[in-house]
């Protein structure tokens, strides 16, 4: 994997955006953000299913009021999402917000942008620049089409307006939902300027397409050491988008959260029924915050060697199963009692994984993280 980018940090209320924290996760409420009982206990649900960073939408002076309510109740920073309306995002930051979704060049007169640059200065709101390839301002449409460049100088243009304001406390977003232009537009980005990204395939699309587009344009860029925040954007639940975010940081190595599953994917060795077992398992485990990696294996015979490095895994008999531990079998049971004998086994290594772990894990793998990810910057830009 590439060394990470040189990033400058963005600090959005006690979080840390860039400068070799760790990548962040959020997503976005899919509740009426005036509704602000719906919308805080969404985002408690979106806290224990891993999200970091919280954004809502503000689309009118109702929704800016119900802001102050829902950061005071949020454990996790806000981000409010504006759109051509500067009384929003003045409002929003009276309101107390901890990050501001807003595109300059979109807010009207440079007056106006200089009202919201210097109440978000006076609060010490940062500002993301959110560009689009489906919302390109028509001029640039015009030169560029809508191409990775012109996504880049899209950005570019409200970055300078910014920078004219002496205000540097910036993200950027250069979204599509092509993820071949989105991988180029941040790419260029990555060398003009060195402020963190927030990285995103925009309407991916429904789960199974959306996944794998959001994996596919993520994980390129993850991998090549760039990008501080990412979001999935999906046509399912927020928990569904967390739960796909966190799978690309941990399949790359970057964060950890809750186990790993290693499953062989059967063949005709199989001697019991795999896939009830593995979507039972997967049920369960979604429960744990405990980075442990737990095997199913469908061969009694190689399932052991085969993920000797699992914490605890099963391979499956006929009419028994082997569960073991780091590659011993530790227990003989039969088919019937396999899923219970192993999660019985996985409670138990969880258990020995907090007592060896001093502080919270997710403390120490955060750590652990901002370590690696600053001893390992090269010379990007």
């Amino acid at each position: 994997m590439a060394a990470a980018r040189r990033s400058r940090p963005v600090r959005v209320r006690d979080l840390v955006i860039g400068g070799g924290a760790p990548v962040v996760v959020q997503t976005m409420t899919k509740t009426d953000t005036r509704d602000v009982r719906a919308t805080v206990d969404q985002i408690h649900r979106y806290v224990d299913a891993g999200c970091e960073l919280v954004r809502v939408a503000v689309p009118d002076m109702e929704a800016a009021q119900a802001v102050g309510a829902i950061v005071r109740a949020s454990p996790i920073p806000v981000v409010a999402d504006i759109h051509f309306d500067y009384r929003l995002a003045l409002e929003v930051l009276r309101q107390g917000v901890d990050k501001l979704r807003i595109n300059p060049g979109n807010i009207g007169d440079p007056d106006r942008v200089r009202q919201v640059v210097t109440a978000a200065r006076e609060r010490g709101v940062p500002i993301r620049i959110g560009v689009n390839a489906g919302s390109l301002e028509k001029t640039v449409q015009a030169d560029l089409g809508r191409t990775a460049d012109a996504l880049v100088e899209s950005a570019l243009r409200h970055i300078r307006i910014l920078e004219d304001l002496n205000f540097t406390d910036i993200v950027v977003s250069l979204k599509a939902s092509d993820v071949p232009t989105m991988i180029a537009a941040y790419r260029r980005m990555a060398r003009e300027r060195d402020y963190p990204l927030h990285l995103g395939v925009t309407e991916a699309g429904t789960p199974r397409q959306g996944t794998i587009k959001s994996a596919v344009g993520l994980g390129t860029l993850l991998a090549e050491g760039i990008g501080d925040t990412i979001r999935v954007s999906i046509t399912a639940p927020g928990e569904d988008e967390i739960w796909i975010a966190w799978e690309i940081l941990k399949s790359l190595g970057l964060r950890q959260r809750g186990p790993n599953i290693v499953a062989c994917p059967t063949c005709g060795r199989l001697q019991f029924d795999m896939w009830p077992v593995t979507q039972e398992l997967e049920r369960r485990l979604a429960t744990l915050d405990v980075p442990l990696t737990v095997a199913v294996m469908g061969c009694a015979v190689n399932g052991p060697g085969e993920a000797r490095e699992a914490d605890v895994g099963l391979a499956g008999g006929r009419q028994m199963g082997l569960i073991f531990r780091h590659g011993q079998i530790v227990r003989r049971v039969d088919q019937a009692r396999m899923v219970e004998a192993l999660w019985e086994e996985i409670q138990d290594a969880a258990r020995e994984k907090r007592a060896r772990t001093p502080g919270p894990a997710a403390d120490k793998e955060a750590s652990d993280a901002i370590a690696a990810r600053t001893g390992a910057q090269g010379d990007h830009a």
